[in-house]
């Protein structure tokens, strides 16, 4: 059980919410040396240029390498008809007894004109976390133990908004990981065919406008659903001694 843990687990509603959402968070965690995984709830099939989904797995895997993560996951979930509900919930938590992390990010707010899977998946996760903890209840879970998540992050695929909804903002400096981010976006060839390929000016666009807010050159907005606090007021402004 040791052996799979991982640090961090990130999940979408679909192969490329991740990478666009926090992927320079993600590269950046798992250059630190975190065991960082990505959880696709389905395979985002289908959609009007990519050939199946057999053609998005292989892109996603492409992207979570580009990142370095270390595990990429496809529930079986349906694109398109994504519930929160108690058979979804159950199978994400599934994944969290399994792997045990210690942090989760999962997507945050509604996406107006776009997939209303993202909002589904943000409910779904936010009730996977708390049911991965609850005991008394092995049979639903096949009988793996019982794991509590310490920290669960939202992040956001805010490109239709002039201001992240983020109840208790973090910014994370992806300065260094902003091109492997845009990397990995790239690999979703069937999703960003040549007609599509302002996204990635508006990813590092929208990088830059909030790692500045917070003095780097590039970042991503996390959301903590309850404030932040530290023990290391010093270390927490200014980083480690020395």
């Amino acid at each position: 059980m040791e052996q799979d843990r991982l640090d961090v687990i990130a999940v979408g509603a679909h192969p490329d919410d991740v990478e666009i959402g926090c992927g320079g968070t993600v590269a950046r965690l798992a250059a630190q040396g975190y065991r960082v995984g990505i959880v696709d709830l389905t395979d985002g099939e289908p959609t009007p240029h990519s050939l199946g989904p057999e053609t998005r797995l292989v892109e996603a895997q492409e992207a979570a390498n580009v990142l370095g993560a270390e595990l990429r996951l496809t529930l079986s979930l349906p694109n398109r008809r994504l519930f929160d509900g108690f058979e979804t919930r159950v199978a994400l938590a599934k994944v969290f007894r399994q792997f045990r992390p210690r942090l989760v990010l999962g997507l945050g707010s509604e996406t107006p004109m776009a997939s209303p899977d993202h909002y589904q998946a943000g409910l779904i996760t936010d009730a996977a976390v708390f049911y991965a903890r609850l005991t008394k209840w092995d049979e639903q879970f096949d009988h793996l133990p019982v794991h509590r998540v310490e920290r669960h992050l939202e992040y956001f695929l805010a490109l239709r908004t002039l201001q992240p909804p983020a109840v208790h903002p973090l910014v994370v400096d992806i300065s260094e990981t902003l091109d492997k981010k845009v990397a990995a976006v790239a690999c979703y060839g069937s999703q960003f065919p040549p007609g599509r390929q302002g996204l990635f000016d508006r990813l590092r666009t929208l990088a830059a406008q909030q790692g500045m807010a917070a003095g780097f050159a590039a970042g991503e907005v996390l959301s903590s659903a309850s404030p932040w606090g530290t023990r290391d007021l010093m270390g927490l402004l200014f980083g480690p001694p020395g």
